[in-house]
């Protein structure tokens, strides 16, 4: 009994004690697996600090090396010498890019020169990501340079959003560093919040990308001095080609010595965009090789091909080879061979150029060359102007009189206005005038405009004058409202300044250059 008993106490003591082992044991695993987790918490908090870590010594090695190219750059500009004051100036280095490296062949002497297409001077503001990238070849003239009034011509009358979207490259092809720096100045001066914004930029070559051009094979008849001159020219192109290539989506070839029409940009869109076929250049002159539109991705194989045959040939017919490698078939006729041509070159009409210089470029050379197509240039503009008396202390060249453009039968034209000199519009009675509008130049003269020239009123009640602190007043009772900006002046007259009794465009400093006035514009209040 007493056996029994004992082991029905174990046996009791066993069930109680199997549950509060069970429970530990649980407890214990329970404990293991938060262990576990803990331990894992740890691990991965441990990866993730790792991971911050390196991120941050990847970013402090980034900004090490974008430190570092960027002490580079500020290095290399103050080195630069041969710039313009107070001009934006860079000049960097590089290797030729990986599609252009055929050039080493065709230009051997590129290999020794790593920075030899790489312009040594840039006044601009690298504008980049445009619709149009124009670009002009210069280089010095003998008798008389064309360069700034093919300037204005290109300008006159561009849109704000046209000038936004373009940028025009004028290439010095000169090594002379006074020469450059003499063109850039003049540019500067005549165009600079076109400079400033980077509509207009400069550059220049430097001497070590030209070969040694002294020993040519003399071709075609021409003499050694024009088988010079058009070789240097194919490089000039080439370079220039190379620069604009990246900044935009077509490229337009022109020259320093021509003329445009007003709409130009807007007529090489239009044409562009009814293109139903691939082609390869569009042409808005029949002249050589001005206005000659490309794709910028085109860019680079046409100028390995200048490049190959730099030597050879002039630059318009290098073009007629490159379409007839690439279309025509020579088992077929010379019929067929235009026709395919004709596909990847297509001639816009009428001309949007049209050529204006005397004085080749070539010593000695006398080039009157005028594209058929272009037309009758439109040299003035008529509005219906209120009645008004017109005086001018300018001296007139011949038939060209102030009533002219103000009525709209022409345009005005004066030798060169002195300082003090003015012309004035006064009113047969006091009015309202709402807005006013003068342009100077035209298309066939677009360097004489008037500099350096302001706009005044001359209010009828002289109390309202007296009152209006906020305009400059000369002696004489004129409040001055505006000024002539790239030979355009233009502006609305605040209701303040109430009726008034003439208008007086007055120069301040002396002109280098006669004057014309092409469109006058005087709209009065409807209130």
């Amino acid at each position: 009994m007493r056996l029994r008993s004992g082991w029905l106490l174990a046996a009791l003591c066993l069930g109680a004690a199997f549950p509060l082992l069970w429970y530990a044991a649980w407890e214990g695993s329970r404990g293991n697996d938060l262990d576990t987790y803990q331990h894992q918490l740890l691990e991965l908090r441990q990866r993730l600090l790792y991971a911050e870590k390196e991120n941050s010594k990847r970013s402090h090695e980034l900004s090490s090396v974008l430190g570092e190219i960027k002490h580079i750059v500020a290095k290399r500009i103050n080195l630069t010498t041969n710039h313009t004051d107070g001009m934006k100036v860079l000049n960097v280095t590089g290797k030729l890019p990986m599609h252009l490296t055929n050039l080493y062949y065709y230009l051997p002497h590129l290999r020794e020169y790593e920075d030899a297409i790489i312009p040594n001077i840039v006044i601009g503001q690298q504008r980049t990501g445009v619709s149009l990238v124009m670009g002009i070849p210069t280089v010095k003239r003998e008798k008389q340079s064309y360069l700034m009034s093919t300037l204005q011509s290109l300008l006159y009358g561009l849109s704000e959003k046209q000038k936004n979207d373009c940028v025009i490259i004028i290439f010095v092809a000169e090594v002379n560093a006074e020469y450059v720096n003499s063109v850039a100045e003049s540019v500067k001066t005549s165009f600079p919040r076109e400079v400033q914004s980077g509509l207009l930029e400069i550059i220049s070559p430097p001497a070590s990308y030209y070969p040694d051009l002294s020993n040519l094979k003399k071709t075609f008849g021409d003499s050694e001095d024009r088988v010079r001159w058009r070789t240097k020219q194919n490089l000039d192109y080439s370079f220039l080609m190379l620069y604009a290539q990246p900044k935009g989506t077509f490229y337009l070839q022109l020259e320093d010595d021509i003329i445009a029409k007003p709409d130009y940009i807007q007529s090489i869109e239009n044409f562009a965009a009814e293109q139903s076929q691939e082609w390869m250049v569009l042409e808005f002159s029949q002249l050589g090789f001005i206005g000659k539109l490309f794709k910028t991705e085109d860019l680079p194989l046409i100028v390995e091909f200048f490049v190959m045959f730099y030597k050879d040939k002039p630059i318009d017919w290098l073009l007629d080879h490159l379409f007839w490698v690439k279309v025509c078939n020579p088992e077929k006729n010379a019929a067929h061979c235009e026709k395919e041509k004709a596909r990847l070159r297509i001639r816009a009409k009428p001309s949007l150029f049209q050529h204006m210089g005397l004085h080749s470029s070539l010593s000695g050379k006398i080039q009157n060359l005028k594209d058929k197509d272009f037309g009758r240039s439109v040299l003035h503009k008529a509005h219906n102007n209120p009645p008004a008396k017109l005086h001018t202390s300018l001296r007139i060249y011949q038939q060209y009189t102030l009533e002219n453009v103000y009525e709209g039968k022409g345009y005005f034209w004066a030798t060169a206005p002195m300082a003090g000199d003015y012309i004035s519009f006064t009113f047969l009675k006091p009015l309202k005038v709402e807005k006013y509008y003068f342009r100077s130049g035209n298309m066939d003269y677009p360097g004489d405009i008037l500099y350096d020239t302001t706009v005044e009123v001359l209010p009828a009640d002289e109390a309202v004058r007296k009152g209006l602190v906020n305009y400059t007043a000369t002696k004489d009772g004129y409040l001055k409202i505006g000024a002539f900006e790239n030979g355009i002046a233009e502006g609305s007259i605040d209701l303040s300044v109430g009726e008034i009794l003439a208008i007086r465009l007055l120069v301040n400093s002396d002109s280098p250059v006669w004057a014309i006035l092409s469109e006058v514009l005087i709209k009065m209040s409807e209130n």
